[in-house]
């Protein structure tokens, strides 16, 4: 299945890209610049695509982000600390972002004849982020079925979108991927902050793997705070 992987240069879709290369036939990564306040992310996108010797294209949508206002991702606005699925992580979305990415990176499976679009979306995004549920998986694919119909079969390929983050680093082992060599960080400094929701989910993950996690955080004991304080709320599982 030649597959072309939709890649932020987290730890997700790293991992996604090394177990693709393992598993399928890899023909791309394709990055998205809308503009976000993290743009370092880019760089660990463009690294993966140069480790597994695949081209790399970074797709310039930051006029069209500049319109998707009121995050903390594109925004002046303070990235929260915390657990990821608190209510207080809503204003990370950015509406429509993984529809608009991947009806583009459809476009470009269906020129360069790939089979398959993968994208990282996994079960722990589902309280936040609706365009990372199952029903949005099954409602994308079937509208690009008719968007391409008569030129192009290409299927959304979405392993982790049941699973949650565990299973991906205990997928990303598997497939040899250099988790260091990923930045989830929303905060975007020199190192992962450790507190916001991303940070706190990371390390939270390779807990539950029981897989040693190579980051460097700046405050490394913040997220079992943030994990009792969600389970207080009844946020987490």
């Amino acid at each position: 299945m030649k597959t072309i992987v939709v890649c932020s240069g987290g730890l997700d879709s790293v991992s996604l890209a090394h177990k693709v290369a393992r598993e399928h036939e890899l023909v791309g990564i394709v990055s998205f610049n809308y503009g976000q306040r993290h743009q370092k992310e880019i760089d660990f996108a463009k690294s993966c695509a140069e480790r597994l010797d695949v081209p790399f294209d970074e797709v310039d949508i930051r006029s069209i982000g500049k319109h998707l206002g009121g995050s903390a991702l594109t925004d002046q606005i303070d990235v929260p600390d915390g657990h990821y699925a608190e209510d207080t992580m809503k204003i990370t979305v950015v509406p429509n972002r993984n529809a608009i990415m991947l009806a583009i990176v459809f476009g470009i499976a269906a020129a360069k004849k790939a089979d398959a679009v993968a994208t990282a979306v996994h079960g722990g995004d589902h309280f936040i982020y609706p365009d990372c549920r199952p029903d949005f998986v099954d409602a994308f694919q079937k509208m690009q079925d008719k968007a391409l119909d008569g030129y192009a079969d290409v299927k959304l390929y979405t392993p982790f979108v049941h699973v949650p983050k565990s299973d991906i680093v205990k997928a990303g082992a598997a497939a040899d991927t250099p988790f260091a060599e990923t930045w989830s960080c929303y905060k975007g400094g020199d190192i992962h902050c450790g507190r916001c929701g991303t940070c706190v989910e990371r390390r939270e993950a390779f807990h539950e793997a029981g897989i040693e996690d190579p980051t460097i955080y700046a405050d490394p004991d913040y997220w079992k705070d943030a994990v009792e304080e969600a389970a207080r709320n009844g946020t987490t599982g």
